[in-house]
């Protein structure tokens, strides 16, 4: 059984704080999470420990999560200067959307529509916890967004296909081949 490993993090520093979505890799992590179908339970990475997230990563057969690849990633390289994203085999849920629906679908928007599921909060909430000294509450709300990107990935996987509200409130699929 392949070990697929599922992942978020949070991170210390805003967009705007660091001038801008393109210095990601100076945001900092605060916290990080894995769920690791081998080991069938969640592991939470404060940024001291952030070798060992890259390590984990490294390690999996395959790394799931929504916007790793474009976000998370470029964060955690910003930590760890030897993590090459090129290294991990990934599936960015966002990027595989991305290729059928053309704008920017949140993790939110096809969690709702598919599991009738939401997130508890939002990565601005988790600055302020960050900044308040309070990461058991990061640490909760990222193993729920674990969560949900799992079971995302497990519906999509199961039948072929992701679902959305447009704008309009019409539900929408989305196929996926995961």
């Amino acid at each position: 059984m392949p070990n697929i490993v599922f992942f978020d993090l949070e991170t210390q520093k805003s967009s705007e704080e660091v001038g801008g979505w393109a210095n990601a890799r100076l945001m900092k992590v605060s916290l990080g999470v894995t769920y690791s179908t081998t080991r069938g339970t969640y592991e939470i990475y404060g940024h001291w420990r952030v070798n060992e997230l890259a390590e984990e990563l490294r390690r999996a057969d395959l790394v799931v999560g929504y916007n790793i690849a474009g976000f998370d990633y470029e964060v955690l390289a910003g930590h760890h200067p030897f993590f090459d994203p090129a290294q991990v085999r990934t599936l960015d849920l966002l990027w595989d959307v991305q290729k059928v629906v053309p704008h920017r679908l949140s993790l939110d928007a096809i969690a709702t529509a598919t599991l009738g599921i939401e997130k508890t909060g939002d990565g601005l909430q988790a600055l302020r916890w960050f900044r308040e000294g309070k990461l058991m509450e990061i640490a909760e709300y990222c193993c729920y967004d674990v969560k949900i990107t799992r079971l995302v990935y497990e519906y999509g996987r199961e039948h072929h296909q992701v679902h959305y509200t447009d704008r309009y409130g019409k539900r929408l699929t989305v196929p996926v081949k995961w």
